[in-house]
């Protein structure tokens, strides 16, 4: 033997003695929860008022003072998992294994199981990217890990909306969390940072002790939501803002300050006991509603995919459902002319088929701009369910008749967007369901009366459980109530309370049915609940501020948004906050 080098001897070393040359340490096994000084929060749940030492903003201290546990009681509230940044926080007995490649000996994931509502959680070790921003987003978020030494560094993002602390401090779905794994013999240890551009002014980071626990046997946790309580249909149990009665109990009880206890990134450091005030965390809100004219398109194809037949089309202007089978291809909305050949680009590499049928689910431009053009480019079926006068003729355009009317009736002049009336629907609907049968498929429209508008639909794909949402739902924003065009907000209310009505969440309120928004990313029934949450407590306060008598200034001024600005709020754009609030309070004293 010559001569080898010492990266051989290492290999060879670890090819004779059984482990990788670079191993790290090993993670799986059975774990329980240590409880120390922060037992109170963790498992009888932390009192109405406490936000010490959490680095919130103004926004998020006002969204736990209106926060009312009653909210809890509704079904579709009953069933969510804690999120995976706050799972190991409750009555967490964890399970932790891991997947290996067979071939290489690589782990190519970790993965979690964990005994409060048994959700399961992904850790891939393998490299790849995170998801686009229009994925859908999941309890347990996506993460990545790598290996920093024998600590395990995981990065999640495309997390639902949570909670920062279990009383009403939320955390955005625009967080991004940093975990760090770190096992010591028996014990492990995980330390958590939330950075939440929304709710947080600085990262928030805790940590959480288990111990191995050989003779673990973690129970089943079926859930199945149940009329706990009974409520008005649409009742979103909420506080007026300064109407808590609760929220000075837990510094009198424990003899603190109030301005301690209501939290701000200064409670969190020891400099803060000689000289105890309250600072200001304003929100700063500049965030306009993306048009999504991108200039190029993304296709997104739905989890199950009937869901195989149907597709998300993102970067037109809004979102457009693409469904495909045997018969041919049927869409949902056109979005904006300008983007109409991408559109058909688009579409033309997922099949050669011909278009049959637009359905539009509202008049705005970015919603029917595309109509004339991808119905040239497509045909009507002749015979059958549809004859007479359309057969031979271009792609059905269907939509309700107020959407007709207000095509037809559109200003001509300087600045006004004209549909040619080669985009008009030709197969109006006038009553309040129109149904199709295509490929194989049941496909129904439900006009929902004074939402966004007076002509919107919903779109129902029964047999793919998909919901096209048009503009009535638009994750992220206000949603846009056209008044002059007979929105309102009530209206938009029923709307999406109807659209819970349709969906039917898979186990652990996530997945099952989807639901394509007008803008943005695919969410399911809980990314809806949050939204109709939202908007039914702003009406409510809007609603108590017109019975006061109170002027449009006079409800401005007071801000009835403020809390959620962060996350739906902008002050620019083409919707800004004091356009929805005006919408709000103008169909309300209606």
């Amino acid at each position: 033997m010559s001569t080898i080098s010492r990266a051989g001897v290492v290999a060879l070393a670890a090819a004779l003695f059984g482990f990788p040359a670079f191993a790290q340490i090993d993670l799986s096994g059975e774990w329980n929860p240590l409880f120390h000084e922060d037992q109170p929060e963790r498992i009888p749940g932390p009192e109405i008022g406490d936000y010490l030492g959490l680095p919130i903003s103004d926004a998020a201290r006002e969204r736990g003072d209106i926060w009312d546990a009653d909210i809890l009681t509704l079904p579709e509230h009953q069933c969510k998992p804690h999120p995976s940044d706050y799972g190991v926080r409750g009555p967490a007995n964890l399970r932790i294994w891991k997947e290996v490649d067979t071939a290489t000996q690589e782990i190519i994931a970790w993965h979690t199981h964990i005994s409060w509502q048994a959700p399961e959680r992904t850790i891939y070790m393998d490299g790849r990217p995170h998801p686009p921003e229009y994925a859908p987003h999941t309890w347990q978020g996506f993460s990545t890990g790598q290996w920093d030494g024998d600590i395990l560094t995981i990065t999640t993002t495309h997390l639902k909306i949570g909670w920062i602390r279990r009383n009403g401090i939320p955390r955005s779905d625009r967080a991004t969390v940093t975990e760090h794994w770190i096992r010591h013999g028996d014990h492990l240890t995980i330390v958590t940072e939330v950075n939440d551009p929304v709710y947080l002014t600085e990262p928030f980071v805790r940590s959480t002790d288990f111990v191995m626990d050989l003779h673990q046997q973690i129970a089943p946790y079926p859930c199945e939501s149940v009329e706990e309580v009974t409520l008005e249909k649409g009742d979103v149990p909420n506080h007026l803002p300064g109407t808590n009665p609760f929220l000075n109990e837990f510094a009198q009880r424990h003899q603190l300050p109030e301005a301690a206890a209501r939290g701000g990134a200064i409670t969190m450091y020891p400099e803060y006991r000689l000289n105890m005030k309250l600072a200001s965390n304003p929100v700063t809100v500049n965030r306009p509603m993306p048009d999504q004219d991108t200039g190029t398109i993304h296709i997104l194809s739905l989890p199950g995919n009937a869901k195989g037949s149907v597709y998300m089309l993102v970067g037109a202007g809004a979102n457009i459902t693409v469904q495909i089978g045997k018969d041919g291809v049927l869409l949902v909305d056109a979005g904006r002319a300008s983007e109409t050949d991408q559109v058909l680009a688009a579409i033309r590499s997922l099949t050669d088929k011909p278009i049959h049928y637009i359905l539009d689910t509202a008049a705005d431009p970015d919603r029917v701009g595309g109509n004339e053009k991808l119905s040239k480019a497509g045909s009507t079926i002749t015979g059958g369910n549809v004859a007479g006068a359309n057969a031979g003729w271009a792609a059905d355009i269907v939509a309700h008749e107020n959407v007709g009317s207000t095509l037809s009736a559109a200003p001509k002049g300087s600045g006004a967007t004209v549909i040619p009336a080669d985009g008009w629907p030709r197969d109006m609907y006038f009553g309040d369901q129109k149904d199709l049968y295509f490929n194989n498929e049941a496909v129904q429209l439900f006009h929902q009366r004074a939402a966004h508008s007076d002509g919107d639909s919903l779109v129902f794909f029964r047999r793919s459980d998909v919901i096209s949402a048009g503009g009535i739902f638009t994750p992220g924003y206000y949603p846009v109530i056209n008044v002059n065009q007979g929105g309102s907000i009530n209206g938009e209310i029923a709307a999406l309370n109807r659209i819970l009505d349709l969906t039917v969440p898979a186990d652990k309120e996530e997945g099952g049915t989807y639901v394509i928004p007008g803008h943005g990313r695919l969410c399911d029934e809980a990314d809806v609940v949050e939204y109709r949450d939202m908007v039914t407590i702003i009406r409510d306060r809007i609603q108590d501020m017109v019975n006061k008598g109170m002027t449009l200034e006079q409800v401005k001024a007071a801000k009835p948004t403020y809390d959620y600005d962060p996350e739906y709020g902008t002050t620019s754009g083409a919707w800004t906050t004091d356009m929805f609030v005006e919408a709000a309070y103008r169909s309300l004293k209606k």
